[in-house]
């Protein structure tokens, strides 16, 4: 809708888990070459974390797509919000077993063992991929542990991969969840961005659909996104998705705060609030029209020097709390051009 009015190939900011525009921070590339070996060396169970939005879904399709993981065939659950007789219907369909093994579990597992043979002697691997985890109900966790109890005398032949939020490692220290838990051989955690990376990737994902971040998104719009957004991907991608389309209405070719401002207040999102977030310094000689800019034209990022003005004994400051007292900005956002991605 908005592509052709900021010379866009197609909309960067869509909440769908394209591998293409992946953007691996540090952790998140640690827990993409845990994924992968997981996979492909056929690990018990390995263990996904992370907060909603953080990427979990984006992370396992990139992982399944990759090269390390050429000879795995996932089967992928996304629903687990299921009975124990329905999850097990559901894979025996995506199994492909055939409709004779639903009239009994002990056939449905016996034919599904033999399945899992014949491709490992192909030197093909078979792994259970459930996201959404932390909703499936303990008697069904234990359906799972004993899934991945299928193997012969030397290799497992159905690793499992549980992808979930927080709760998820919660539930795991249920006493009765124990054997499971010990199964765990592999485990990796997302994080929300930091204001760097927040920079980083809008940027990626600009430059991928063709755009300018420069041109696009002020240093200060960027700067109120990562917070009011408390910095997950998901919701960075909603408030930027939204922002371009209100710039468009508004003839604006580029994202200004308060724009932002007006886009979380229609999305009920509670915009940042700290003069630190919501107004850095501008440095005119930087940015076109005086107004400035995510990121220099060569993408340089240099840090601020402490500003000259104290602020600690402001009656604003006194107020805010101790953690944006604390907080320090600078004076560019890291709104690099070689912003890493991966899209094996």
């Amino acid at each position: 809708m908005y592509e052709s009015f900021f010379g866009l190939t197609e909309r960067p900011f869509e909440l769908t888990p394209n591998p293409k525009y992946l953007f691996l921070t540090a952790r998140q590339r640690e827990a993409l070459s845990t994924l992968q070996y997981g996979l492909f060396s056929a690990r018990p169970v390995t263990l996904l974390l992370g907060e909603a939005g953080t990427g979990k879904t984006t992370l396992i399709h990139a992982a399944l797509a990759s090269e390390r993981c050429s000879n795995v065939r996932c089967v992928y659950v996304d629903n687990p919000v299921l009975t124990i007789d329905d999850f097990v219907r559901l894979l025996t369909l995506r199994f492909d077993l055939g409709d004779d093994v639903n009239t009994s579990k002990s056939i449905m597992l016996e034919r599904l063992y033999l399945v899992l043979r014949e491709r490992r002697a192909r030197g093909e691997i078979t792994a259970l991929v459930v996201d959404e985890a932390q909703s499936l109900s303990t008697a069904l966790l234990e359906e799972l542990r004993l899934l991945a109890n299928i193997e012969t005398a030397s290799e497992k032949l159905l690793p499992l991969v549980l992808a979930g939020q927080p709760e998820l490692a919660v539930k795991l220290e249920l006493n009765e969840l124990r054997q499971l838990k010990q199964r765990v051989t592999l485990r990796c955690e997302l994080a929300p961005f930091d204001l760097g990376e927040t920079a980083n990737y809008i940027a990626s994902r600009i430059r991928i659909a063709g755009g300018t971040p420069i041109t696009m998104f002020s240093r200060e719009a960027v700067t109120l996104v990562h917070h009011s957004a408390r910095a997950i991907p998901r919701t960075i991608n909603t408030i930027c998705d939204n922002a371009l389309l209100s710039a468009m209405a508004l003839g604006r070719r580029r994202v200004e705060r308060d724009i932002v401002m007006s886009v979380c207040r229609d999305l009920r999102i509670e915009a940042a609030t700290a003069p630190e977030a919501a107004r850095m310094p501008e440095d005119e000689a930087d940015a076109p029209n005086g107004s400035s800019s995510v990121a220099g034209e060569t993408g340089h990022v240099e840090p601020e020097e402490a500003p000259k003005r104290s602020i600690r004994t402001s009656p604003e400051r006194k107020q805010q709390p101790a953690a944006v007292r604390a907080t320090t900005w600078p004076k560019r956002t890291p709104f690099r051009n070689q912003a890493r991605i991966i899209t094996e």
